[in-house]
């Protein structure tokens, strides 16, 4: 019998943006069914972190579609995996993670996967070669970023978040750059439409994968982020390094290779030299936008699902 798949809204914890639910939303959108709230759902932490129960007796006509992290698979997926098949949609499952990943695939008697990072898909392959497991690249929700002033018309010359602070200390840049941090209290960043304010008023960021950042976490899985499509979708110039999975999803290189002998040469160089690197950012939006949301996941996920026999819609 034919399954009907049921996208199931991930948990928010309170004042806490959720960068799973761009997916679910997407999947509303596409005409895809869905569960958008359940009864009991503040008390599934506290029980999905003491219980763990094997599969029992599976509904016959409905699976259901999760939003996973590699570290979570058990919060992510409870209560479904007692009484429904599930079909994981998986993020940052890295290598410390995979072999938890393919034994919990292999109890809850697992048909279908989807992984983020092809590297990681490939490893679940051979360690689960039962399952249909496919790579879904990561993508984002493009209508919350928009292209900004021109690079000349900025205000803001290097911007400085998250894990790729990493690679340049930003207190050590020549003083004529001007700089916006995370690390600044007042200037935190703390929402995600800050951010997206800021990157549109930027010049340049770094832009790196977390190979680079944690190479100890990443154990030589090299994936795709958001960022990259944020800062594409944003019209700032990326310096770094672009992962594999991006160059192959759009064709080419649109991250500037950072200098990491001198990158405040690097980076007042760039600078003088502004307007060389606009038409570079607005091809890069161009590309963000067509290549980047969530959309074209979801209907290659529909695709998929569909040609498996399970009905999406």
């Amino acid at each position: 019998m034919m399954k009907v798949v049921k996208a199931v809204k991930p948990f928010i914890y309170e004042d806490n943006s959720n960068f799973k639910l761009a997916v679910y939303d997407e999947w509303v959108r596409q005409g895809g069914r869905f569960i958008g709230s359940r009864p009991y759902e503040k008390y599934y932490r506290r029980l999905s972190y003491h219980i763990n129960l094997p599969p029992l007796r599976r509904n016959s006509r409905e699976a259901r579609l999760r939003f996973v992290e590699g570290a979570s698979v058990r919060f992510d997926t409870f209560p479904d995996y007692i009484g429904y098949e599930v079909i994981p949609m998986v993020w940052d499952c890295w290598p410390m993670h995979v072999g938890r990943m393919a034994q919990w695939l292999h109890k809850h008697r697992v048909r279908t996967a989807f992984f983020t990072s092809s590297q990681t898909a490939e490893k679940m392959r051979m360690l689960c070669p039962e399952i249909d497991i496919f790579h879904i690249p990561e993508a984002i929700d493009t209508k919350m970023y928009t292209s900004g002033r021109s690079l000349r018309d900025r205000d803001i010359d290097y911007l400085e978040y998250g894990r790729c602070s990493r690679a340049v200390d930003s207190s050590r840049l020549d003083k004529k750059i001007k700089v916006l941090s995370s690390r600044n209290e007042k200037t935190g960043l703390k929402t995600r439409e800050e951010l997206a304010a800021a990157l549109s008023n930027a010049r340049i960021t770094i832009a790196l994968t977390r190979l680079d950042n944690q190479p100890e976490i990443a154990e030589g899985i090299d994936t795709l982020t958001q960022r990259y499509w944020e800062c594409m979708l944003s019209g700032i110039i990326l310096l770094g390094r672009a992962p594999k999975e991006l160059i192959d999803i759009i064709g080419y290189d649109p991250v500037v290779p950072l200098c990491t002998t001198d990158t405040n040469a690097q980076i007042l160089d760039i600078l003088a030299h502004i307007e060389d690197y606009q038409e570079m950012v607005d091809r890069n939006r161009e590309t963000a936008v067509k290549y980047g949301d969530w959309k074209c996941r979801i209907r290659e996920m529909m695709d998929i699902l569909t040609q498996l026999g399970y009905i999406c819609c």
